[in-house]
C-alpha cells in the first residue's frame, strides 16, 4: 500500500464512514473495504485516496475517502460495482456516512 495525505484543499470532499462492528467481524470488514478501494474506488474518476483505520477495541472501523468533487462520490454511489461493496459492508457493520470538509490538519513539530 501506499502511503497517502490527508490533504485540506478547498476543492476536495472528505467522506467519513465509520462502522460499528461485532470484534469477530473486523477484520473481515477491514479486509473488504480494502478489497473494494483496490477493485472499484480507486479507479473511479475524482478518487484521490483512501485510508481504512481499525479501531483498537474492536468495534468500529472507519473508512476515510477524498474526492475531487461531490459530483464524483454520487456517480461512484450510483456504480453497480460499488452498490454492491456498500451492500457487502452494510453486512458486516452499522455504516454512519457522512460528506465533510478537512478544517485543519498537523503534523508532528
Amino acid at each position: 500500500m501506499t502511503e497517502t495525505v490527508i490533504r485540506a484543499e478547498d476543492n476536495l470532499l472528505t467522506l467519513i464512514n465509520v462502522f460499528e462492528v461485532e470484534p469477530s467481524k473486523q477484520d473481515e470488514l477491514v479486509a473488504l473495504l480494502n478489497e473494494g478501494v483496490e477493485k472499484v474506488f480507486r479507479h473511479r474518476p475524482g478518487f484521490v485516496s483512501a485510508t481504512v483505520l481499525a479501531g483498537k477495541d474492536g468495534t468500529k472501523v472507519v473508512n476515510l475517502a477524498q474526492w475531487r468533487g461531490q459530483d464524483d462520490i454520487q456517480a461512484t454511489l450510483a456504480d453497480p460495482a460499488a452498490q454492491e461493496y456498500g451492500r457487502r459492508t452494510a453486512a458486516l457493520g452499522k455504516p454512519a456516512p457522512g460528506v465533510y470538509s478537512v478544517a485543519s490538519v498537523f503534523g508532528a513539530a
